[in-house]
């Protein structure tokens, strides 16, 4: 299945009058089918993978916004620093350091996510609630090419609801008292949160950014 039309009318047309960033997830999904959507007017496209990534932004319009939001390993930050419009995914200080230095050979400033742990799947990633409220934040800003400009979290994958609205919650609640820790100028602006099953819960709980891919691209296809 190639780009759903319709279903790309309908939320990115939900989603703009809300003031929510769609970010378009595109792993695993070929060249074309990002330009069918480019084509559609989307700009912010989101990968996992870094090798991936590197390829599609060779072949593709320069005016795409590329957000990695996959588990990033510290050697491969170099790949992306050059044109990586926003990374979700920092676990760690360490990563966040790694990311300051690519940046820094690449002469760029990048905006970046810090990923807190609220599902209780053990497979996921993040900073956990006493580490993100510990941080310090004069240590984020000696950082001088890399400026952190939200949250990200996952839900647990789950069909109770409200089991995933109250992670939501707690997300939001996170994100507010860290903003409320930034210095002036400095205040959090993204809160990144919701996927193609849980995005109209985690809007109605405060994301400012969701992630979809199988509801615009289809299911995707693995090789086994």
């Amino acid at each position: 299945m190639a780009v759903n039309t319709e279903a790309y009318n309908t939320i990115s047309k939900e989603l703009a009058e809300k003031h929510v960033t769609l970010v378009a997830v595109s792993k695993t999904k070929p060249a074309e089918d990002i330009e069918a959507m480019y084509n559609l007017g989307q700009r912010d496209f989101g990968e996992n993978y870094v090798q991936e990534l590197v390829d599609k932004q060779a072949q593709l319009p320069k005016d795409i916004r590329w957000h990695f939001i996959g588990h990033l390993q510290s050697n491969k930050v170099k790949m992306i620093a050059p044109f990586v419009h926003l990374i979700h995914g920092v676990d760690s200080l360490k990563l966040l350091q790694e990311i300051n230095k690519q940046a820094a050979k690449a002469g760029r400033i990048i905006n970046c996510l810090l990923q807190v742990h609220i599902a209780q799947e053990e497979t996921k990633f993040g900073f956990d609630e006493e580490t993100l409220m510990a941080t310090n934040v004069n240590e984020l800003h000696q950082l001088a090419n890399v400026r952190v400009i939200g949250l990200m979290g996952m839900a647990s994958f789950t069909e109770d609801k409200e089991k995933v609205r109250g992670e939501f919650r707690l997300l939001k609640s996170l994100y507010d008292k860290f903003s409320a820790g930034q210095p002036d100028g400095q205040k959090l602006s993204v809160l990144s949160m919701g996927m193609s099953g849980d995005y109209a819960i985690a809007v109605s709980e405060g994301s400012t950014m969701v992630r979809i891919g199988s509801l615009l691209f289809g299911a995707r296809e693995y090789v086994k």
